[in-house]
């Protein structure tokens, strides 16, 4: 059953959507729809209708008990929206006025733009970081996630415009997976430049498949590990120039074998990715990559064991290994101009599949796992078939 919250007496724009937020209430408890009458907008916040949103695996990780979350909360942080209300400097991330009508995506992190960090470009980890679909719903911010009608996107948030004639399910992704596969191209071409290299991507879920993408855009052949067939097949439709299987080892098939026909052996490989988050990949990929190289890792955002790193081994080859955690403005920018340009050439909107109603969000979540390619959906006003 809704309850009802009343409008925040706080100073600001006020704004009466007429919104629902689909609160999340703790492990082991279902979702409560959360009435919101009235939004009070500070300067630089914006109101936008959501028209999809996308179940990301942090969402699923806090759904089951995997990372601590306060609640209640507004789960979900990959959306895509019409701006529906705008107050007083409100921009987009290039600069210019926001405007009504618009059509955007926006980040995940809501920066300040003043602390130490942001000032060193890393907006991402704002010393005063809130994130969409991570904080305790509270007065004033009751709109705080994707699984809702309405999001108040507040000050600090990087807003991309994004043209009506891309589908939705090509947007709603790329405020999470694809401006991270964004950020892990440019940490790895800021060692070694892509173009003409053999790239090896471990993990074939959805940051891992854009990932394949971009590297191939930059002009890189990229090799995927991955252990599922189904996924390694999927691979090669986002443009994998071969696919090896990290389960055998031994065999014609293992990632040693692919490199060898691709007329690179381990010692000439200088580029790596991991978007599995698993140990043992990472552990792989250090050991496979030569001198002046670089790993990066964009999947490991949960514990999986220890990586024990020997230093010299490092010191002698002189590895790079990096760490990316979210994105900046500006890589959420170039994860829309790819998608705009290259949707209808790569199937990026196979990357969603069911849309549930936002009432059925519960459903939704239960219907989608952890590594699920292709996402889930949820939206409130879904399709019709």
């Amino acid at each position: 059953m809704s309850r009802l919250l009343e409008a925040p007496a706080v100073p600001g724009r006020a704004s009466f959507p007429s919104a629902t937020a689909m609160a999340w209430q703790g492990f082991g408890h279902a979702h409560q729809a959360v009435a919101v009458p009235g939004v009070r907008l500070g300067p630089g916040d914006a109101l936008v209708a959501v028209e999809l949103a996308t179940i990301c695996a942090s969402d699923l990780h806090r759904l089951r008990g995997l990372r601590a979350a306060d609640s209640p909360v507004v789960l979900g942080h990959e959306q895509v929206g019409t701006v529906v209300d705008v107050a007083r400097g409100a921009k987009t991330s290039t600069g210019s006025r926001l405007e009504t009508g618009m059509r955007v995506v926006w980040s995940q992190t809501i920066a300040c733009g003043r602390c130490i960090r942001c000032r060193r470009g890393l907006p991402q980890l704002c010393l005063t970081a809130q994130r969409y679909g991570h904080e305790r719903m509270r007065r004033g911010w009751e709109l705080s996630g994707g699984f809702a009608t309405h999001v108040h996107v507040r000050a600090g948030s990087a807003m991309v415009p994004v043209p009506a004639s891309v589908p939705a399910t090509v947007l709603a992704p790329l405020s999470c997976a694809g401006a991270t596969a964004v950020a892990a191209l440019e940490a790895a071409s800021a060692v070694v430049p892509l173009c003409d290299e053999v790239v090896v991507v471990s993990g074939a879920g959805m940051l891992g498949l854009t990932v394949v993408a971009l590297a191939k855009q930059a002009g890189a052949r990229v090799v995927v590990s991955e252990p599922v067939a189904s996924r390694r097949e999927r691979a090669v439709a986002f443009g994998a120039d071969a696919v090896a299987d990290p389960a055998h080892p031994g065999r014609a098939g293992s990632l040693r074998a692919v490199l060898h026909r691709l007329g690179r052996r381990g010692d000439s490989l200088r580029v790596a990715i991991d978007t599995s988050g698993a140990t043992a990949s990472v552990r792989g990929l250090v050991d496979t990559v030569d001198a002046g190289g670089v790993v990066v890792l964009a999947g490991s955002t949960m514990p999986d064991g220890q990586l024990v790193l020997r230093p010299d081994r490092v010191v002698e080859r002189m590895l790079t290994v990096r760490g990316v955690n979210h994105y900046t403005a500006a890589q959420l920018e170039r994860a829309v101009r790819f998608a705009v340009g290259e949707w209808e050439r790569v199937p990026l909107a196979e990357q969603v599949g069911r849309v549930f109603p936002l009432a059925e969000v519960s459903d939704a979540l239960d219907f989608a796992s952890a590594d699920a390619v292709p996402r889930v959906g949820v939206a409130p006003y879904p399709p019709t078939a």
